[in-house]
């Protein structure tokens, strides 16, 4: 997860180039950051899909088999 300082950091820049716009390297510091919480993002939601298990009406498993490989694979088979 983001420190909460680059999360600030993220949002001031937003606020700038809202405002008053933003010079080359502040444009670049705001693409590093917004490219690292995406990345963050992306891996959170990756891992609670993991934990995900999908059954139908019946009870039966219904769980993707792409979902199951991943879950074998990290570890996370419950």
């Amino acid at each position: 997860m983001l420190d909460q300082a680059k999360i600030t950091r993220i949002n001031e820049l937003a606020r700038k180039s809202k405002n008053e716009g933003l010079n080359l390297k502040e444009q670049k510091e705001q693409k590093e950051l917004r490219s690292e919480y995406l990345k963050n993002v992306r891996k959170s939601f990756k891992n609670q899909l993991k934990s995900v298990k999908v059954v139908d009406e019946e009870g039966q498993d219904v769980t993707p088999e792409k979902l199951k490989e991943e879950k074998r694979n990290s570890g996370l088979n419950h």
